[in-house]
Formats: C-alpha cells, structure tokens, sequence
C-alpha cells in the first residue's frame, strides 16, 4: 500500500514538473511581437496612431521650443525706433526677427499712433492668431488619447466574441485551451490601446503647458509694448504743445 501511493506520488510529481516545463515553455516562445500580431488588424490601427501621435509630439515640441526663445533686444529695439518716430525700422527688425511675439508686435508698430485700447485689441487678436498656430496638431493628438482606448477595448469585445463563437460551433467537443487562447489574444488589444492612450494623453498635457508658458510670456511682452507706447505718447505731448 506504501509503495503504491509513493508511486502515485511520484507520478503526480512528474506529471507538474512536465506541467511547468511546458508552461516555462510557452512562456519564453512568446515575444511581445507575436502578441502584437495576435491582436489583428486592430492593433495595425494603434500602430499607426501611435506614430501619428509620436510625430506630432516630436513635431510641436520642436516649434514651441523655438517660439519659448525670447529676444531681449526686441524690446529696447521697438522703443527706441517708436521713440525716434521711425515705426518702418521697427517693422523691419520685427520680420528680421520673425518670432511669433515679433510678428504679433508689429501688427502693434504698424497701430502705434491710435489709441492704447485700439493697439491692445489688435495685439491681442494677432496673439490669438499665433496661438492657434501653435495649437496646431494638438487636437488630433487628443484624440488619440481618447479613441486608443476604446479601440483597445472594442478589440477585446470582438475577440471574446469570436472566442465564445467557437466554442459554441465546437458542440460537446469544447477545448478549455480554445477560450484561453482567445481571451489572452483579445486582452492583447486593451493592453495595446492603454499603452498608445496613456503615452498620447501625457504628451498632450505636456504640450499644452508649453503653450500655456508662451502665451504668459506674450501677455508680458504685450503689456511692456503698451507701457513704451504710452511712455513716447506722453514724451511728445511736451513738444507738440511746444510747437
């Protein structure tokens, strides 16, 4: 009797060593490529917004770089040509510079002679102008972190669907590896969708700091100009009575 449950023993043993080993197995012969593929033509999908997403990012970031770089002279230069009364030099510095904050102090050049609330509406709707150039792409790449998701999702529910699809036309002859199978295959997908959702969400929201810093340093320049503006108008007022 002892010699027979330590057969039984042993066998059973055996038997999930066999277990691990296949398992051990199939775990390295898996690779996170052939996951991918698993997945379907909704995961041809992700791939292709993720690069969208990575181009855009890559894209933006490089342009609101340029646009953070400040000109210290731009400033002192406008002054001093508004000062001597030379609006055309100051127009021409401005193009040279060719800046969004240059291009939206121009417009302001070209206006300097109206009043201070007509100048501030104009700065402030070419500052818009700029802004929205700079927003440029940025729509799309939240749209992304928003739809990778539910596309992941969408390929998990299909999955499952096909997945209990054949396990329904497999009758009496149900194979527990079939469902398996189909559930990890399908799970792929949501992985897939979180990961491309998850990476395009951070890049939006760091993408839009970025442009939330450059439209305080505009709103800073813009406040300067109209303080020199108001500083040449009151210098000449002593003058013009004089004449």
């Amino acid at each position: 009797m002892i010699q027979l449950t330590t057969v039984a023993a042993e066998a059973a043993t055996a038997e999930m060593m066999s277990s691990i080993e296949v398992s051990g197995a199939v775990q390295e012969g898996i690779n996170v490529f052939e996951l991918a593929m698993k997945g379907g033509w909704i995961m041809i999908v992700l791939a292709v917004l993720s690069i969208l997403g990575i181009y855009i990012f890559f894209e933006r970031l490089a342009v609101l770089r340029k646009a953070m770089k400040r000109n210290p002279l731009l400033l002192d230069r406008l002054q001093d040509n508004i000062m001597e009364n030379d609006p055309k030099s100051a127009i021409n510095y401005c193009e040279k510079v060719n800046s969004p904050m240059s291009r939206i102090l121009a417009k302001g050049v070209k206006d300097y002679k109206l009043d201070t609330a007509s100048v501030r509406q104009a700065l402030d709707n070419n500052a818009g102008l700029e802004i929205a150039q700079l927003e440029k792409g940025l729509p799309i790449l939240s749209t992304i972190a928003a739809v990778a998701p539910m596309l992941g999702f969408l390929g998990t529910v299909t999955g499952m669907v096909q997945a209990f699809w054949q396990m329904a036309n497999a009758g009496n002859n149900i194979d527990v590896s079939l469902l398996s199978s189909g559930i990890y295959e399908a799970m792929v997908t949501t992985v897939g969708g979180l990961i491309v959702g998850i990476i395009a969400i951070f890049s939006y929201n760091y993408l839009v700091i970025l442009v939330d810093k450059i439209q305080n340093l505009m709103e800073a320049d813009i406040i300067s100009f109209i303080e020199i503006l108001t500083e040449s108008k009151e210098a000449k007022k002593p003058a013009e009575k004089a004449e």
